[in-house]
């Protein structure tokens, strides 16, 4: 009988074995140069690009989730040049034009000056996005970006490409394959890029309608939609249904989520999809030993404490080292959250959120200027600080004539020994030499540099005591990442904990009645990175989450 079961087994992960290279293979099969393969998280992109691209020499894989540029970049590594789409913009226009200089925070700066020299508040990152190639303010742009040293900013210069390779088709490289990575978060300018590239390569298109998170800079599912949909001729349709990350009881949970959302009328335009738990020895092992999700209802102040006592009973069990990945809504609750796990004695803690304010800062400008202390866009984004506002406007007045003068010809000489004299300073910070304490200071402050806070937290980490500490050693290197759902995009961990998991943060429509696309791919997104186990943890105590009650119940385990 137990020889039986085990032939049993065998035959069944062979099956699926079997079964989940047919949808690799008919990828590899396809004679078609223009490919789309809609695939859900952990169904195995990257091994089916890594197949793409044997035995050829010349290809481009493109996104544009930074953290997968690293990820690809390794596991493609001699298969082919990973870039982001931004990159790939300036090496494209750096061959046509040799000197293309990139801020990426350029649309924010020439925002600000519109609104002081026209009295208008106007969106250049949605005219690009959107390709309002007519609208009447991009002259506008281009006036302040040439004033700016010919500066390009992140949406401005995909523009840019966009509009020399339409007028210069013979201009746009030919590659033996093209790949494109994460489809779903990419716009009308971006999709216009791609759609060029491909009248010269092969293109294989891929990503997931179910993980758009990316709204923000005007991206849409509709692009990946309808490509993949059944009208569309020009694109070969794929999908990738088979899941080898998540356990089955997180696929499970996950079709729950998307089966709900469309009873609610909610994901209309959905690709049809299936998504599967790919069943596999080891797999099946973990799924058995972890076959719930776990739901916690604790005050925000008490979070810190659980996860210490969940990572303490994990290690207990795995007796080996293990992952973890803590993803809460916001920016300020995973600060806090990886803050209090260093305190409590967690040494390899890495806080992944990584996007910057838009708005330029003093030290922007100033970093600018001691690369070029003629910079027009250096001197205008410190003036910025040092320049009471009305004589901030009257600057801006000055350089907005039809033949000004460069910015240090303009500004009196007060304010221009002002700035030199701390470029003088960060000069000799950056060459390793000694600098006056009192300038220093003075400077930190200025670029809101807090030296007392940072001094008093590395004291306060210094001086807890090893009693004071986590009682087991062996937890003090666990790596441990705390980030933001849109930052978690491209991340994975045996064990995930979402944070904050209530309807004041995952539903962002006021009433917390009317939840949108964005709400529900934004939890499938933060519940699909886990390849063990998933902790739910709520901050209100008397309400259960609405995306809690999506879930089969059979699938939960609350905790009292």
């Amino acid at each position: 009988m137990n020889m039986k079961n085990e032939n049993y087994s065998e035959d069944k992960y062979i099956k699926a074995q079997t079964e989940r290279q047919k949808y690799v293979d008919a990828v590899l099969n396809s004679q078609a140069i223009k490919k789309i393969v809609v695939a859900g998280p952990g169904t195995g992109k990257t091994f089916l690009f890594s197949e793409v691209l044997k035995d050829k020499n010349k290809t481009l894989t493109l996104t544009f989730v930074n953290a997968l540029v690293e990820d690809l970049s390794l596991e493609l590594c001699g298969l082919s040049e990973v870039k982001t789409l931004h990159s790939f913009a300036r090496g494209s226009l750096g061959t046509a034009t040799k000197d293309v200089k990139v801020f990426p925070k350029l649309s924010e700066v020439i925002k600000d000056d519109a609104k002081i020299l026209l009295n208008k508040e106007i969106d250049f990152d949605s005219i690009f996005h959107n390709r309002d190639d007519d609208n009447e303010h991009i002259e506008f742009y281009k006036k302040r970006k040439d004033y700016y040293d010919n500066h390009y900013g992140y949406s401005d210069i995909i523009f840019a490409i966009v509009k020399y390779f339409e007028s210069q088709k013979r201009k746009i490289p030919d590659y033996q394959q093209i790949l494109v990575d994460e489809f779903q978060d990419f716009n009308k300018l971006e999709v216009s890029l791609i759609d060029l590239l491909a009248e010269k390569s092969p293109v294989l298109l891929a990503g997931d309608d179910d993980q758009a998170l990316y709204a923000f800079k005007s991206a849409s599912p509709e692009h990946i939609r309808q490509r993949h949909s059944n009208e569309n001729t020009d694109y070969a349709s794929f999908s990738l249904p088979y899941c080898s990350r998540c356990t089955q009881v997180i696929v499970e949970a996950t079709n729950d989520i998307i089966s709900e959302a469309s009873k609610r009328g909610l994901l209309k335009n959905r690709s049809n999809k299936d998504y599967y738990y790919f069943e596999d020895e080891k797999k099946d092992k973990i799924s058995e030993k972890n076959p719930k999700l776990i739901y916690k209802q604790l005050f925000a102040t008490q979070i810190p404490w659980f996860l210490e006592q969940q990572i303490n009973d994990i290690a207990k069990d795995e007796k080996g080292i293990f992952s973890v990945l803590i993803i809460s809504p916001t920016k300020v609750q995973s600060c806090s959250i990886a803050t209090a796990l260093k305190n409590k004695g967690f040494k390899n803690i890495e806080f992944a959120d990584k996007r910057d304010s838009k708005e330029a800062t003093l030290l922007d400008g100033l970093k600018i200027l001691l690369d070029d202390n003629k910079s027009n866009l250096g001197w205008r984004i410190a003036l910025k600080f040092i320049l009471k506002e009305s004589e901030f406007k009257k600057f801006l007045e000055e350089t907005n004539k039809d033949e000004p003068k460069k910015v240090c010809e303009i500004i009196d000489k007060k304010h221009k020994k002002e700035i030199d004299e701390i470029l003088k300073v960060l000069r000799a910070v950056k060459s390793n030499k000694t600098v006056d304490e009192d300038a220093l200071d003075k400077i930190l402050k200025k670029i809101e540099i807090k030296p007392y806070e940072m001094a008093k937290d590395f004291l306060r980490d210094e001086i807890i005591s090893d009693s004071q500490r986590i009682y087991n050693p062996g937890l003090r290197k666990i790596p441990i990442k705390a980030t933001t759902v849109q930052s978690s995009k491209g991340l994975s961990a045996d064990y995930v904990f979402i944070t904050h998991f209530d309807d004041q943060y995952f539903i962002k429509s006021k009433n917390k009645q009317e939840i949108s696309d964005q709400d529900t791919c934004n939890f499938l997104v933060a519940l699909t990175r886990a390849k063990k186990k998933v902790f739910l943890i709520s901050s209100n105590t008397k309400k259960e989450p609405t995306f809690l009650g999506w879930i089969n119940n059979n699938r939960l385990e609350k905790l009292a």
